[in-house]
């Protein structure tokens, strides 16, 4: 922290020290001629460097460390992600609430914050999935589509991490402080940001590049034309991760920016399988699934009354006022209905009683 507090050394120059001189106490120790021998130490930096470290701002936010129970995981600690110590600025260190080293290989679901239902059951389904199969979810915990991921990943038993654009101590949006505790006990919720520095709009391309910079690859679902999580997207090519779309409404406006990546090549996602065929390396199934193979069509009894409600649903939300108008069926039996299919997971539930189907069982 004292180093990353010395005027001019920023996060590249950070990592191009740690790479000379291995810890930050020997490049404090270092003399004047072999700093300068560094590339990108000027002789101004390193005569700030041998200032000494700005011992009161730096006892001041470790005091606030302490007060948020928060931990500092350095650069060179086990516990740092090690895909994210690859890429050209990786933070110096990161400020983490819950365990990193539980989320070994990780995959960022982004999207918009203003996502239609469509985009929020799609994201909570596909993070389920890949939770399901040992993935950590990553993503950015903004309202929208970031939300939906983190807590399909959580619905699913998994592990997820949250990357904010702000400090520990201002957690935002401010309705996710819930959400919050739940990844800790999972997960971890993660930041480069002092404790106490607030969501500023140019936080959050620096917060994007640790999504796309920590994760295996990055998926889209849903993103305007112009959208922060094309950022993600770009960045995670840039780095040389994969860039993954799922494809949207082609009259949606928030499903542009999804189709263009998959203009630009990007591949089409329709499940947690065209994600998992990618990294055929890893061993992704738990003990508690290695008998269960995706895709195939799971045998389950279902009343004549089930069949009839399934066959009505699709992949994109349809309200029960409507599933009731068109079946002809009171809500309280159409509800009742709905929960044993839900209970038999084939349907999932979203927010304003939508339901959609939950894989296929033709």
């Amino acid at each position: 922290m004292a180093l990353k507090h010395i005027p001019g050394v920023g996060n590249h120059l950070y990592k191009t020290l740690l790479g000379r001189f291995e810890t930050p106490e020997q490049v404090f120790q270092a003399k004047k001629a072999d700093l300068m021998a560094v590339e990108g130490v000027s002789a101004k930096i390193a005569g700030n460097i041998l200032a000494g470290p700005p011992s009161v701002a730096v006892n001041a936010e470790l005091s606030r460390v302490q007060k948020c129970r928060c931990r500092i995981v350095p650069f060179t600690h086990e516990e740092y992600p090690p895909l994210l110590r690859e890429i050209h600025d990786p933070p110096p260190f990161l400020y983490v609430l819950g365990r990193l080293d539980k989320c070994p290989y990780s995959i960022a679901v982004v999207g918009s914050r203003r996502a239609t239902r469509y985009g929020l059951s799609m994201a909570g389904r596909l993070a389920s999935d890949l939770a399901d199969r040992g993935l950590t979810v990553v993503s950015g915990m903004a309202r929208g589509i970031d939300t939906a991921a983190h807590k399909g990943a959580l619905s699913a038993g998994g592990q997820t991490v949250a990357v904010l654009g702000s400090g520990l101590s201002v957690i935002y949006p401010p309705e996710n402080r819930g959400l919050v505790k739940r990844i800790c006990e999972c997960g971890a919720v993660v930041t480069e940001f002092p404790l106490e520095e607030a969501p500023n709009a140019y936080n959050f391309p620096r917060r994007n590049r640790i999504i796309a910079g920590m994760s295996l690859g990055t998926v889209v679902i849903e993103a305007a034309a112009k959208s922060g999580s094309l950022i993600t997207a770009r960045l995670a090519g840039e780095q040389g991760r994969e860039v993954f779309a799922m494809p949207g409404n082609i009259n949606s406006r928030t499903s542009q920016g999804a189709h263009s990546l998959l203009k630009q090549g990007a591949k089409l996602v329709a499940s947690a399988e065209d994600i998992i065929e990618e990294f055929p390396y890893l061993f992704l199934k738990s003990e508690k699934n290695r008998g269960k193979e995706h895709n195939v069509k799971p045998e389950r009894e279902l009343s004549a009354e089930e069949i009839r409600v399934y066959d009505m649903l699709e992949p994109y939300p349809v309200h029960i006022d409507e599933l009731s108008r068109q079946l002809e069926m009171g809500v309280s039996r159409l509800s009742a209905v709905l929960i044993n299919l839900e209970l038999k997971g084939l349907v999932v539930q979203s927010p304003g009683m939508y339901f959609t189907t939950h894989g296929d069982v033709s």
